[in-house]
């Protein structure tokens, strides 16, 4: 007979596993190798193909005898511009201007052996109360890149009890039917990714959220030093250790 243990370990397994197969893809983060800063001096990086320079709010691509413009949104996924090995993904960051390498050879896909984690435990499966901002606000944090800035639609706070004492996180996201949660705790630089880590939460029902820990995830960050990502707040840092969800990736904890 299938215990409710059991059906609560078989659901995490699977999140468990889809979260691996999703940085197997061959242009997932995993493919990440360079982060290009670029200027408005024309320059060459490398194997990407073409000279690159912004203009105003361009990107410029100088190839053979063809001049193009990109228009990336800023804080946005990139304009996407595929070569030989991959994609070259052109992104806007705090007004700065980049180009993100995605190269379907890379070293770190071809060594990934799946993403650390704490076993599955169904007593980091925490309630929350949920109350919104009127209005809601926005929350400025910084990056793991000095001098960028991301800026969230927060859209009110969680509250819930661990150990017999109230706790409360910022909400993140783009509606109550989609929240989600930057945070640090006790193993943040220890056991887990000192940045952040993210918690989707779901929807709000009747005021009630539910906090499963146990799919804590690791932010693309954590795998490569091309990516942009936030740090969590300060007021999401808990001061207890979530020992649940995701654990530094292999090659960040071996110092690679």
């Amino acid at each position: 007979m299938t215990t409710t243990l059991d059906r609560f370990i078989a659901e995490w397994q699977q999140w468990h596993s889809e979260r691996d197969e999703s940085l197997r893809q061959p242009l997932g983060w995993l493919s990440l190798t360079a982060l290009y800063w670029l200027d408005d001096t024309a320059a060459d990086y490398g194997d990407v193909p073409g000279l690159w320079r912004v203009d105003g709010d361009a990107v410029v691509r100088e190839l053979a005898e063809e001049t193009t413009e990109y228009h990336p949104v800023e804080g946005a996924p990139g304009v996407d511009v595929e070569f030989e090995r991959g994609h070259i993904e052109i992104i806007q960051r705090t007004g700065r201007f980049a180009l993100r390498i995605h190269d379907r050879t890379a070293p770190a896909l071809t060594s990934f052996t799946g993403i650390p984690a704490y076993e599955p435990d169904p007593g980091w499966v925490i309630p929350g109360q949920f109350t919104a901002f009127d209005p809601p606000r926005t929350v400025t944090t910084g990056a793991v890149v000095d001098g960028l800035e991301h800026h969230h639609p927060a859209l009110g706070l969680i509250r819930f009890v661990h150990d017999d004492a109230e706790y409360e996180l910022v909400a993140f996201g783009d509606s109550e039917a989609s929240l989600r949660i930057l945070f640090t705790d006790a193993t943040s630089g220890v056991t887990t990714y000192p940045a952040a880590r993210i918690l989707q939460v779901g929807a709000v029902e009747d005021g009630v959220v539910t906090l499963d820990f146990n799919r804590a995830s690791n932010l693309p960050c954590a795998f490569t030093d091309a990516a942009t990502c936030p740090i969590a707040p300060s007021e999401n840092h808990l001061p207890f250790a979530v020992e649940a969800g995701e654990r530094t990736p292999h090659a960040r904890d071996s110092g690679a």
